[in-house]
């Protein structure tokens, strides 16, 4: 029996193949709706300026999922270190000659485009990538603490540590997410422990540093989110985000006002793209806004669990998990803050809010994890897949001797 068309084009998990278009759905729907007061004022009436830029990057992304998708998982596994490398330069060049935007430096703006590139999110990636590659690597060394600081932590303390000046909750979420893939990688529960501490003591003798010397820091800003969440004092900025986000849900209801009534989105800052979540909710409510997204990236866990047991050879199994995390723990901390209950980090919903280089990030993150899926489901079927099927030694999972 001949494939059709759409099995040909679109391999791998079928799952995720439907998170994507729902993603994509959520994403055209909401961030025109919560962008046409935006639009009309910044670009001289032109309501659809949000809803095209947002059309033409999920066709890219899409364009792009199919390309990653096809491609042989191990080009990551080999070029994991540069990738790494140019990532960090990214980085050291953010800060040195990054644009500067709602009073943080994370981005580089490409010179006669306009087009801003986030390079913590291309980092963030890397990083998992890397994880990957020395896991796998070093499957048996992993008790070695001085082989896993040198390889493992150092990598993670670097660019943790070049994005923490300007943005300090996708360091912590970096760092987070690293230690979490370490964790599944083997690595001993007491080392984690102590870098954890580490990090710890690190954030903090960098902000009383950053204090002492500078006056126009972000440790101000950390520090005033930080104390008008556990406190009763008043951040207006980030208060009047909250207070406002609160409203759109409390007014959306079980059911929402319907697509197109937000009444919040000419309020709250960053509708389309922080507090997207807060808007879907006001319109859709939350059977039909917030319980179907947060199911989505539920199942996308799942699925990316699966495939992750699927896995007859580490590499892809630690990167695919690592990408899943990334993504899903990001979700998570977006729909917690939009909701109250943690500070407000800054951090955008994937797929679905309004971006650039976060979207291409994320489309690329989701089509290499299909394509570990297309190898496994092609093993599965017996397909012929040259070079792909075949593992090298130091990449076989390591399982502990049961004798």
């Amino acid at each position: 029996m001949q494939k059709s068309w759409l099995t040909r084009t679109f391999k791998g998990d079928r799952v995720i193949w439907a998170l994507v278009a729902l993603f994509m759905i959520y994403s055209l729907l909401a961030v025109y709706s919560s962008s046409v007061g935006v639009a009309f004022t910044k670009y001289g009436g032109n309501t659809t300026y949000f809803l095209r830029s947002q059309f033409f990057m999920l066709i890219l992304s899409l364009i792009m999922i199919i390309i990653v998708h096809y491609l042989p998982y191990r080009i990551y596994s080999s070029l994991a270190g540069l990738i790494l490398l140019f990532a960090i330069v990214l980085l050291i060049l953010t800060l040195i000659f990054g644009a500067r935007l709602n009073e943080a430096t994370r981005s580089l703006e490409i010179p006669g485009t306009g087009f801003r590139l986030q390079t913590s999110d291309i980092a963030k990636v890397a990083l998992v990538l890397y994880l990957a590659r020395i896991l796998s690597q070093y499957q048996n060394e992993l008790k070695n603490f001085a082989l896993v600081t040198k390889y493992l932590v150092v990598p993670v303390g670097i660019v943790c540590g070049l994005i923490l000046p300007e943005n300090l909750s996708t360091a912590l979420m970096t760092f987070g997410v690293c230690m979490i893939i370490m964790f599944v990688g083997r690595v001993p529960l007491k080392f984690l422990l102590a870098y954890a501490g580490m990090a710890v003591i690190g954030v903090v003798l960098f902000a009383l540093i950053l204090s002492a010397f500078t006056e126009n820091n972000r440790v101000e800003v950390w520090k005033d989110r930080l104390e008008s969440y556990f406190s009763e004092r008043v951040d207006e900025d980030a208060d009047f985000q909250l207070n406002q986000a609160k409203i759109a849900i409390s007014t959306g209801g079980l059911t929402g006002k319907a697509p197109g009534k937000s009444t919040q989105r000419n309020m709250l800052p960053q509708s389309n793209s922080d507090f997207i979540f807060a808007i879907i909710i006001e319109e859709y409510g939350l059977l039909f806004g917030a319980v179907p997204l947060i199911l989505a990236y539920m199942i996308l866990l799942f699925r990316g669990i699966t495939i992750t047991r699927k896995c007859e050879t580490a590499f892809p199994a630690f990167m695919v998990m690592g990408l899943i995390l990334l993504i899903v723990v990001q979700a998570m901390l977006n729909m917690l803050v939009a909701v109250g209950l943690l500070p407000v980090t800054g951090q955008t919903l994937p797929m679905v809010s309004w971006g650039r280089t976060s979207v291409l990030v994320m489309s690329f993150s989701i089509g290499a994890i299909l394509g570990v899926s297309r190898v496994i489901n092609a093993r599965i079927k017996k397909e012929e897949l040259p070079g792909e099927e075949i593992a090298d030694e130091e990449d076989k999972i390591y399982e502990p001797s049961t004798t």
